[in-house]
C-alpha cells in the first residue's frame, strides 16, 4: 500500500493528484466502483448512450463549421440554411458522413435511450434507493427530445419547417397563455428567421449544456447508490472483511471490457445504416426534408419522426370520446371503493379527480387536450417510483401474467408509433384510442395490479453463472 502511495505521488501524475482529485475519480467510479456481477446484455445500452451522446456532440461540432442558421434566400431562391446543408453534404470533405452520422446518431439515441429506459423498466431500477436516478433519467429523456426537436428544424426542409409549424402551433392550445407562449417560442408571428435562430442556439449550446450535466447527476447518483441487477438483489448487504460486496466486480476493467461487446455490435449496426440506408426508408431522414422549406405548399401528410410518433397517436387520438372514458373511469373507481372500501384518501381523490377530468373536458377544446394527454404520457413516468407496489423489484420474480402485461406495453408502444406515422384514419383513431387508454391504464393502474398474483422468492444473492 506505501508503495502504491509512492507511486501516485510522483511524476506528473502525482503533480495533478496533489491539486485534482484524478486518482481518487478513477477508484471510486471505476476501478473501486463494485458494480453486480449478473449483468445480462440489456446492460449494454447505458454505455452506448454514453458513446452516441459524444457522438452526437463531436458531430455537431463539425457540422457547426459550415452551417449557417439563416432562413433568406440566396441568388439561386433557396434558404441559406438549407443551401449550407447541401454544401455540407457535396463539398465539404466528409461532410456527407458527418452529416449522416449526426442523423442517424438522433435516431439512435432514442433506439438505446428507449432500450435502457425498458430495461429499468423491467428489472425495477426505479424502485428505493434509486428513485433519484430515475427522475434523472426521465428528465435526460425529456431534454433529449427537446434538442430533437430543435434540431429537426435545422435543415430547414419541408418537413422541418412544417413540423415545427404544427408542433409549436400546438402550444397556443394552451388556455390563457397559449398564444402569447407560441409567439414566444417562434419569436415572431411565423415560423421564419427568428425562429431558426433561437432553434438553433438551443440545439447547440443550451440543452446540450442541460444534458451533459443531468448525464452527470445521473452518473453521480447511480455510483452513491449502486447499480440494480436482473434479480433485483442489493448486493451492499452482503460484504465481505473489507467492505467489498461479495456479489460484486470491478466495473474496471471488467465491465468496460464487457462493455466493448456491445459496442462492437452496435458499430456493425451503426454503420450499416449511415453507409447503406442513411434515410431508412424514410424513417430517419423523410424525403421531403430533402426539399427546400416552401410556406406556399403544404405537404400532403406531416408526421414527426419515428421516435416523436407514439405520443403524436396519443395527440390524434383525443377527441370526445374521452369524456366518456373519465366516467367510466370514475364509475370503475367509485365500484371498486365501496366493493373493496380500501379506505384511503388517495382512492377517493382519484375518482373525483376522474369526474372533475371529464367536466373539464366538456369545457376545454380536444386540442388542448391532446397537448396534455401527449406531454401526460411522458411526466407519468416520472411517479413511477411511487405507483409501482409490487414486493418484488424485477420481473424475473413477478407473476407470468404481469409479464403479459408489459408485453403488451411494449406492442401497444410500437403499433402507436406506427399509427403516428400514417395519415388519419377511422380505424387508426380508434386503435390508437384503445392504445392511449392502455398506456395510461398500465402506469395509473399499478398499485393495484403490481401487488396482486403470486411472487416467487427472490434469492439473497445473485443468480450468476460464468460464461
Amino acid at each position: 500500500m506505501a508503495a502504491e502511495k509512492i507511486v501516485q505521488a510522483s511524476g506528473l501524475l502525482g503533480w495533478v493528484d496533489r491539486r485534482f482529485p484524478l486518482i481518487s475519480l478513477y477508484k471510486t467510479h471505476l476501478s473501486e466502483y463494485y458494480a453486480p456481477k449478473n449483468f445480462n446484455f440489456w446492460y449494454f445500452f447505458g454505455s452506448l448512450a454514453m458513446v452516441v451522446l459524444v457522438l452526437q456532440i463531436v458531430t455537431g461540432i463539425f457540422l457547426v463549421m459550415h452551417y449557417k442558421p439563416d432562413a433568406s434566400l440566396n441568388a439561386a431562391g433557396i434558404p441559406v440554411a438549407f443551401a449550407s446543408v447541401e454544401y455540407i453534404m457535396r463539398e465539404v470533405p466528409f461532410g456527407w458522413l458527418i452529416r449522416y452520422m449526426h442523423s442517424t446518431g438522433a435516431s439512435a439515441f432514442f433506439v438505446v435511450v428507449f432500450l435502457h429506459m425498458f430495461r429499468g423498466l423491467m428489472y425495477g431500477s426505479y424502485r428505493e434507493p434509486r428513485e433519484l436516478i430515475w427522475i434523472f433519467g426521465c428528465l435526460i429523456f425529456l431534454v433529449l427530445m427537446a434538442e430533437a426537436f430543435f434540431g429537426y428544424l435545422l435543415p430547414w426542409g419541408q418537413m422541418s419547417f412544417w413540423g415545427a409549424q404544427v408542433i409549436v402551433n400546438l402550444f397556443a392550445a394552451i388556455p390563457l397563455i397559449g398564444p402569447d407562449l407560441a409567439v414566444w417560442v417562434r419569436g415572431d408571428f411565423v415560423v421564419g428567421d427568428a425562429t431558426l435562430n433561437r432553434f438553433f442556439a438551443f440545439h447547440v449550446i443550451a440543452l446540450p449544456l442541460v444534458l451533459v450535466g443531468l448525464v452527470a447527476a445521473h452518473i453521480i447518483a447511480l455510483h452513491e447508490v449502486g447499480s440494480n441487477n436482473p434479480d433485483g438483489v442489493e448486493i451492499k448487504a452482503k460484504k465481505d472483511a473489507n467492505g467489498i460486496p461479495l456479489d460484486g466486480i470491478p466495473f474496471h476493467p471488467y465491465y468496460t471490457v464487457h462493455d466493448i461487446v456491445g459496442f462492437a455490435g452496435f458499430a456493425f449496426i451503426f454503420a450499416a445504416v449511415v453507409f447503406f440506408a442513411p434515410e431508412l426508408g424514410g424513417y430517419f431522414l423523410e424525403y421531403n426534408n430533402f426539399i427546400p422549406a416552401d410556406p406556399l405548399v403544404t405537404p400532403p401528410h406531416i408526421a414527426p419522426v419515428w421516435y416523436f410518433t407514439p405520443y403524436y397517436s396519443m395527440l390524434r387520438a383525443v377527441t370526445d370520446v374521452f369524456t366518456w372514458v373519465f366516467v367510466a373511469a370514475a364509475l370503475l373507481g367509485a365500484y371498486g371503493f365501496w366493493r373493496f372500501k380500501p379506505g384511503s384518501l388517495v382512492a377517493f381523490a382519484g375518482v373525483g379527480g376522474m369526474l372533475v377530468l371529464a367536466i373539464l373536458f366538456r369545457l376545454l377544446e380536444a386540442k388542448f387536450w391532446g397537448v396534455a394527454v401527449m406531454g401526460g404520457a411522458v411526466i407519468i413516468m416520472f411517479f413511477l417510483p411511487w405507483l409501482d407496489k409490487s414486493p418484488v423489484k424485477s420481473i424475473r420474480y413477478r407473476p407470468s401474467w404481469q409479464k403479459w402485461l408489459y408485453g403488451i406495453f411494449v406492442v401497444n408502444f410500437f403499433v402507436l408509433g406506427y399509427l403516428g406515422v400514417l395519415p388519419p384514419s377511422p380505424i387508426g383513431q380508434i386503435v390508437s384510442q384503445i392504445g392511449t387508454v392502455y398506456y395510461f391504464a398500465f402506469f395509473m393502474l399499478m398499485p393495484v395490479w403490481t401487488p396482486l398474483g403470486e411472487f416467487r422468492a427472490v434469492p439473497e444473492r445473485v443468480v450468476f453463472q460464468p460464461h
